[in-house]
């Protein structure tokens, strides 16, 4: 009886040990996720004219900046740049997935962007994946509704 305790004891002891030597997954080894959202204020009144930093995120899979260009203290047009370059041109088409991730970040589906300003109180980037293609969508909060300003490949 005493040898079958110990055998067991031994053998559930031996699982541990062979469970704590396992290489556990590397969240990083998953990829980023196919669709996420960052929000971020707009620049406060009074900032110095010329390109100013509004808001920072960075993360293992790279860095994203939303950056305002200011004229008489006031932002008069949002960007973002990615790993310090601006975003370059997004399809001329946009893919269903980023559509699709737009609607589940509750914003608006994107339309073709005009040639009007980026402006608001809050911004929101949503960031959408698949194989081979990262898309940024900046949308802009006017005070009362959120609004597509731009897309960007990075």
């Amino acid at each position: 009886m005493k040898r079958t305790v110990c055998a067991c004891a031994g053998l559930a002891l031996g699982l541990v040990a062979a469970g704590a030597f396992a290489a556990p997954k590397h969240p990083a080894a998953k990829g980023p996720p196919a669709c996420s959202a960052l929000t971020f204020r707009a620049l406060p009144a009074g900032a110095g004219d010329g390109e100013q930093q509004a808001g920072y995120y960075r993360s293992r899979y790279g860095s994203l900046a939303l950056h305002a260009d200011v004229k008489q203290g006031q932002p008069v047009d949002y960007f973002v740049l990615a790993d310090g370059k601006r975003l370059a041109a997004a399809p001329s088409a946009m893919p269903d997935w980023a559509a699709s991730c737009a609607e589940q970040k509750k914003l608006p589906k994107p339309a073709a962007a005009g040639s009007s300003a980026c402006t608001g109180q809050r911004f929101r980037v949503v960031l959408a994946h698949d194989s081979n293609t990262r898309l940024a969508l900046l949308y802009g909060f006017d005070g009362s509704a959120w609004h597509y300003c731009s897309a960007g490949s990075y």
